[in-house]
């Protein structure tokens, strides 16, 4: 390992850490489903901080295939509608994969629904393993049951995987007291502790997941995924974002 790399790697301000992606970070410009210029482009940002030394696990949602409680909202069972919903976050997943594998990433999907012939099924211990090998996992599935949310999901196995921290890949920089693309007023937080997103609903994520995150001293970092980068700028404490923790 050169001079050069071993400083890189140094230079971590969060060095293990689970990346959040909403299933409409996989749209681009369409309304629906996968765009694989958008996976290619998001691919390409998080192998390049891999390859700097970090090690990242994903947790892609599926909103832009199913959204399990759009489902049952228009009469379906919700635990049906869940399932489906979870099925849609592991399309999303091997989709991710098939991007990363594209630019030679070694890439392993681990989903909480077994699914032999198509992925791994979650095991704790081997993703770690994969991780400390250089390799991004992409966990599935949400937690595997229904009326929990691929935030719980995604909170859940960050504290499993000894993350450092939490980040939540949005299309702004940070959290806003209101929509910053409706609101001009809005105002943008620095840092945030978890009872101030929780007392203000700020919505940053579902208060299960910002609940688990808080019990296990988890920051969640906010920032925008879609800025060149960006992950990196965050992973190495030099980005524009927001933290939360319990400081």
């Amino acid at each position: 390992m050169s001079e050069t790399d071993e400083t890189s790697r140094s230079d971590f301000r969060f060095k293990r850490v689970l990346l959040k992606l909403s299933g409409e970070a996989l749209m681009g410009d369409a309304g629906f489903g996968i765009d694989m210029g958008t996976c290619s482009r998001l691919a390409k940002s998080i192998a390049a901080s891999v390859k700097a030394g970090a090690e990242i696990c994903l947790v892609i949602g599926g909103g832009n295939i199913f959204r399990g409680i759009a489902g049952a909202a228009q009469g379906m069972e919700r635990a049906q509608a869940d399932h489906m919903g979870m099925l849609a976050t592991v399309m999303n997943a091997l989709a991710m994969q098939s991007a990363l594998e594209k630019i030679n990433v070694p890439t392993r999907v681990q989903s909480a629904i077994p699914m032999h012939s198509v992925c791994e099924p979650f095991i704790r211990r081997k993703a770690i393993r994969h991780m400390e090998k250089g390799r991004i996992v992409i966990f599935a599935a949400g937690t595997g049951n229904p009326y929990f949310t691929t935030d719980t999901g995604a909170a859940l196995r960050a504290a499993e995987m000894g993350c450092d921290a939490m980040l939540k890949g949005t299309q702004v920089d940070g959290v806003y007291s209101a929509d910053p693309k409706k609101h001009d007023d809005a105002e943008r937080y620095d840092t945030l502790s978890y009872h101030d997103v929780l007392a203000r609903d700020l919505r940053v994520m579902d208060a299960s997941a910002v609940s688990l995150l808080r019990d296990s001293d988890i920051p969640i970092v906010v920032f925008d995924m879609h800025e060149d980068g960006a992950l990196h700028n965050v992973l190495t404490g030099q980005g524009k974002c927001t933290v939360i923790s319990n400081s």
